[in-house]
């Protein structure tokens, strides 16, 4: 996002915050190591910052459960506070399609205006729903500040690498007997959908998905590897037994995750191309193949001969 915005004219200036400092350099971009749970209302005073994006999450699961929620929340809390003691015109917030939760009888699609029912099992899904709650009380009461909610459902492209991604490429793939089709936003249309909505001032919610849906199996296919069908109890407990001694070759996921591949939501992104106008590059299955070509194309590198020189 910070190296696409530094091609854009109308950018002054960026300001990057992390715990990691960033591999190359960036145009335009200036950089401060800061966990997000620590106030950063002097960094956006003293660059008269206008405008800020928020997307320091954890979203692949840890063990420990409460550092997860407390980065996730509370630096949540930290960022809103420092924005609204600075005085920030506009707040982009990527949220999650996980906030609507992983159930049988979500609607198909989701709206905006579906409940939101993050899992409480899944912890990446809960923090979502929570966090939703919390910014709708900031909005009340900073009626100036405009809030825009992003709900993306998967994201995908060449840098897709969460542990959807990594369960996906294993070479046999353990999948419950049943499981819902997939929707897939690129990365490449998600980043200017962000552009496009802090470009337009837009306030609110918007799901970010491209249009049709992809069966996993498909997908598992799309890789060169292999689906392996197991009853759904007995996938969750090798699953279980997996996470819990920490083989990570064959388990990224708790077994309260698998849920996300049985019931799979499926949302409605009408509102915001009727609002905005925008049309995607890709479709589900489009962005789903080019992140599949980027891995094909990685493991002939890694497995091509080193050549001689002449």
């Amino acid at each position: 996002m910070a190296r696409y915005l530094s091609g854009k004219n109308e950018i002054e200036s960026i300001t990057g915050i992390d715990i990691k400092e960033p591999c190359s350099t960036i145009p335009k971009f200036s950089f401060y190591n800061r966990d997000v749970r620590e106030l950063i209302d002097d960094i956006i005073k003293k660059h008269s910052i206008d405008t800020v994006i928020h997307t320091a999450f954890i979203l692949p699961p840890i063990h420990d459960v409460n550092l997860m929620e407390d980065i996730n929340i509370n630096g949540t809390l930290s960022v809103l506070d420092s924005c609204v003691s600075a005085g920030v015109k506009q707040m982009l917030y990527t949220s999650s399609a996980n906030a609507y939760g992983f159930h049988a009888d979500n609607d198909r699609p989701l709206t905006e205006e579906s409940p939101l029912r993050g899992n409480d099992d899944v912890t990446y899904s809960k923090s979502k729903r929570i966090i939703e709650g919390i910014i709708s009380e900031y909005e009340k009461n900073n009626p100036d500040l405009i809030f825009t909610i992003l709900r993306p459902c998967f994201v995908v492209g060449p840098g897709f690498d969460n542990p959807l991604a990594r369960f996906l490429k294993l070479k046999i793939v353990p999948l419950p007997i049943k499981t819902e089709p997939m929707q897939f936003v690129h990365e490449d249309d998600l980043i200017e959908i962000m552009n496009l909505l802090l470009a337009k001032r837009k306030r609110g919610v918007y799901n970010v998905t491209g249009d049709g849906v992809m069966s996993i199996p498909e997908m598992v296919k799309a890789l060169g590897n292999v689906p392996r069908f197991l009853p759904y109890p007995l996938l969750y407990i090798l699953n279980s037994a997996a996470w819990f001694l920490r083989l990570k070759s064959l388990s990224g996921i708790p077994s309260s995750y698998l849920k996300m591949i049985r019931y799979s939501w499926v949302t409605s992104g009408e509102k915001l191309k009727r609002e905005t106008g925008y049309t995607y590059r890709y479709d589900t299955r489009k962005a789903f193949a080019d992140f599949a070509r980027c891995v094909k194309e990685r493991r002939v590198r890694r497995t091509a001969p080193p050549q001689r020189p002449s």
